[in-house]
């Protein structure tokens, strides 16, 4: 079938707004944004040969004419590779090579981190503005025309890449059907309809900055509204000033924008519900967010799955708090014990989902494919329980990953890193509160020769490592705690 939201909407609201860029006020109706995506489609098959099945890889900031390179993808078949612009050179240049794309775009404040892409791909590169040229001159022409390319369900839309715990990113797979169930769930859930307009704050490289909202909106053709860079003065003027109805934070953004001195004064009345993913939000938040008039929306997703999987009520935010609610429409879940078993009423066990929002695997990954799902059921890693009226909660992570500012760490990731400094003989990184980012990571080391100056490790961190991955704390010590086994005992670790 054609999946071509672009083309559908731009014949039903030709003239309604689809996306805008915050800072520059530069907006696409429905109409332009399909015919610059048409004449993109056109480039890219004709010019660069690009075909159905091709990666096109993409590091930059996520602005209106970013959002239209999925128009391109559901015209094209093409699949998106969106790149975190927050990871060293060396981490990129493992990304571009596992992905082989056929084509680069890259905007000019990030050249650099391509510097370790080797020089075959090196020549596939474009810059994001000469894009930018293409869709905008199109859109205003508006007399581009392309035949859009038949899509399975099962075709791959996005490859977006999650760390994984053994230290090596992991390509989930996100397919057509995917985000079109996902969507569907999302927009029967939250009441999802044209007239929503959308802030989306989240980065292009998360599934929350694809999947969460802007697809949804642009399914059931909303407007969204793009603001690449975070800031909560900025944002809380956008919530007023575009009369957003709906929009999604993470628990650190939401912090800052209660703690501004703006806050209390900001108009709300149009924002319908603010959703709030990551990590828990504390209950002092909701109750200050309800005292202005906006109702908190929390769920439970992964890159993997949805992304939007349960989904609490608003009215339920403090009868259950810590609760994730209950799973969206589209949705199976069992929750499994630890020897396969399914768990009985109030039972803890690891969180198991099927449907057709179940990526179908990772990327050039069939080893931890074939450990993810078992007979279509993917195998979450995260423990959860259902209280007595059948709410979740997540009780704990199997992985030992730790959220900073809304970012996933993973600390085998960290470690793998560390462990590269010649004088380091152990380390172990955990999670550790922070009153500003959530949790931050606390690196144990041991060294081989009995140091104890850790200045230096910090600054090789920094160097390889993204800035939200680099732990803010050394502890040195003599010897990591094991147990039985020999694996490092984490519980004793503080």
């Amino acid at each position: 079938m054609k999946c071509d939201w672009f083309e559908k909407w731009s014949t039903y609201s030709p003239n309604k707004l689809a996306v805008k860029n915050i800072e520059s006020g530069l907006g696409y109706d429905y109409k332009s944004l399909n015919h610059g995506a048409n004449a993109v489609a056109n480039i890219f098959e004709k010019e660069y040969n690009l075909t159905k099945g091709d990666r096109l890889l993409v590091l930059a900031d996520f602005d209106a004419e970013y959002v239209a390179l999925l128009g391109v993808a559901q015209k094209m078949g093409i699949i998106l590779v969106p790149i975190n612009y927050r990871l060293s050179a060396s981490e990129i240049a493992f990304l571009v090579q596992n992905s082989e794309p056929s084509l680069i775009i890259v905007a000019e404040e990030y050249r650099s981190l391509l510097n370790e892409v080797p020089k075959l791909l090196q020549e596939k590169v474009i810059a994001f503005s000469q894009y930018e040229n293409w869709l905008t001159s199109a859109s205003k022409e508006q007399t581009a025309e392309y035949t859009s390319k038949p899509l399975e369900e099962t075709h791959p839309a996005f490859i977006l890449y999650t760390s994984g715990t053994t230290g090596q990113p992991k390509g989930a797979i996100y397919t057509h059907g995917m985000m079109l169930w996902n969507s569907i769930n999302t927009a029967i859930r939250l009441k999802i309809s044209s007239d929503d307009i959308y802030l989306n704050v989240m980065p292009p490289f998360h599934t929350g900055g694809w999947n969460v909202l802007t697809a949804p909106i642009l399914h059931f053709g909303g407007t969204l509204i793009m603001m690449p860079k975070f800031d909560s003065e900025k944002v809380l003027e956008a919530l007023e000033k575009e009369e957003i109805s709906i929009s999604m934070l993470v628990p650190t953004m939401v912090r800052m924008l209660s703690e501004s001195e703006n806050f209390k004064q900001t108009d709300f009345s149009q924002l319908r519900y603010m959703i709030v993913g990551g990590e828990a939000l504390p209950i002092p938040l909701i109750e200050q967010w309800n005292e202005q008039g906006v109702p908190i929306r929390q769920g439970y997703g992964l890159t993997e799955c949805g992304p939007n999987i349960t989904s609490l009520e608003a009215e339920d935010a403090i009868r259950k708090r810590g609760s994730i609610g209950f799973p969206n429409f589209y949705v199976d879940t069992k929750l499994m014990d630890e020897n396969g078993v399914e768990a009985g009423p109030t039972e803890k066990g690891e969180l198991w989902i099927k449907g057709p929002i179940v990526t179908p695997g990772y990327w050039k990954n069939p080893k931890e494919t074939e450990k993810a799902i078992v007979d279509g059921w993917f195998k979450t890693g995260d423990i959860l329980k259902k209280d007595e009226e059948g709410y979740l909660y997540v009780v704990d992570r199997i992985k030992n990953m730790y959220i900073s500012g809304g970012e996933n760490v993973y600390p085998a990731e960290v470690e793998k890193c560390i462990l590269k400094h010649p004088e380091i003989k152990e380390v172990c990184v955990i999670g550790v509160p922070h009153e500003k980012w959530g949790e931050v990571g606390k690196a144990f080391v041991v060294f081989k020769n009995g140091r104890k100056e850790v200045s230096d490790i910090t600054a090789y961190c920094i160097k390889h490592l993204a800035k939200y991955k680099v732990p803010k704390h050394f502890e040195v010590i003599e010897e990591l705690p094991k147990n039985d086994t020999g694996k490092i005992n984490r519980k004793l670790l503080s």
